[in-house]
């Protein structure tokens, strides 16, 4: 959302300035000359696994950048890793607001999921990342996961919490567990994440197949998902991603024998809008807490209803009845029972997915966003002026 959100501050009259580390997928920018040197997280040298922690070359660029133009506010959004928390101190310094948005729980988890061994964990809240070590939790590497906890320790100590105005969580649930994790609740704000609807031509036909498309990760519910289709050859799935699971589910199929699923690879654009509006429904088994659910809402987009686990977000995206269903996670059997009502019941499910492009219409606008985001911003020029009147910064 980056760039969409980039695009629809523009055009309501905003001077957008980016600031990212440098990376040959960079649009151009006039603004260019102030981007860091990135970190090579694929075969990292000692100074970018520093970097990782704590990155000089961000801190010293953003420096320079507000040395040379006026800024009024700053919006983060994934700035860990790249930029790190070394960008807050040139933004305190100079007075500048300060929001986030929140995309997943890094605040609270080193590894940013919510989960380990595959099952959502909490261990880490209240800053107690040191939890972590034990489950191996960042890919079963203990040296992966100490530095995990290492640049979380180091991320709060620079203010990751402290020295935000106003948080921006994507979802209720996000706003939630991180207030409970030990962010101050008076300082986030939900803003669902928006559609520009009038990109998505909606289909008019019942679909006969279902489809799932997205990440192929274990935590995205993908053999769950695999064991309800195997059990009703009479149906058909398509998939399109890619992902860590993709050869591990090419070999889980056609270890069994399982005919009736299709792995399509990376699909994109038109031809994805194609399959998914043609589709009698899009399932969304995750077996995490997706913090919102952007999947699910470009399938209501499309006119097609959406089967989702009732877990992160995806409830305020899917009315049971209306335009989903709502299903238990880790549960193939209700999967399975789920997609069987939608395919029974073509027109009923054609019907779900015209009042899911209602709700789009209505209730995830580029209008609402850009008025519930006017609102954070104003709340977070205020409090970084109290901060300042109190001598916080």
């Amino acid at each position: 959302m980056f760039v969409e959100l980039g695009e629809l501050l523009g055009e309501r009259g905003h001077r957008v300035i980016p600031f990212c580390a440098q990376d040959e997928r960079n649009a151009p920018s006039r603004y260019a000359e102030y981007f860091p040197v990135s970190v090579d997280t694929r075969q990292p040298s000692l100074r970018d696994i520093a970097r990782f922690v704590y990155s000089g070359p961000a801190a010293r660029s953003l420096q320079r950048l507000l040395e040379r133009e006026r800024v009024d506010l700053a919006h983060l959004h994934i700035y860990y890793g790249k930029l790190t928390a070394a960008v807050l101190q040139p933004l305190r310094r100079h007075g500048v607001p300060i929001v986030q948005t929140l995309h997943e729980y890094k605040l609270a988890c080193p590894v940013y999921t919510l989960t380990a061994n595959g099952r959502p964990c909490e261990a880490c809240f209240g800053g107690r990342y040191w939890q972590a070590l034990p489950r191996l939790c960042n890919k079963g590497s203990l040296a992966r996961t100490a530095l995990s906890v290492v640049e979380a320790y180091v991320s709060k100590a620079l203010g990751a919490i402290d020295e935000v105005d106003q948080f921006i969580a994507i979802s209720d649930f996000l706003a939630r567990r991180m207030a409970a994790a030990g962010v101050p609740r008076e300082r986030i704000t939900t803003v669902h994440n928006f559609l520009d609807a009038a990109q998505y031509q909606p289909g008019t036909d019942p679909g006969d197949y279902a489809v799932f498309f997205g990440r192929l990760e274990t935590v995205k519910g993908v053999y769950s998902l695999l064991e309800a289709f195997a059990g009703m050859p009479g149906v058909r799935l398509r998939i399109a991603g890619t992902g860590s699971e993709a050869e591990p589910m090419t070999r889980w199929l056609q270890e069994r024998g399982v005919e009736n699923v299709e792995l399509l690879g990376f699909v994109a654009g038109d031809e994805l809008h194609q399959l998914v509006r043609n589709a009698v429904c899009t399932v969304v088994p995750s077996e995490w807490h997706e913090p919102f659910g952007l999947t699910a809402l470009e399938s209501l987009a499309l006119g097609t209803p959406v089967i989702a686990t009732r877990m992160g977000g995806l409830p305020e995206i899917i009315t049971a009845g209306e335009d989903g269903l709502l299903v238990d996670a880790w549960h193939p059997a209700a999967l399975r029972a789920a997609v069987l009502q939608l395919v029974e019941h073509p027109q009923r499910a054609r019907e779900m997915g015209r009042a899911g492009r209602v709700k789009v219409e209505q209730r995830f606008t580029r209008d609402q966003h850009y008025a519930e985001l006017s609102e954070v911003y104003s709340r977070a020029q205020r409090h970084a002026s109290q901060r300042t009147a109190a001598g916080g910064g």
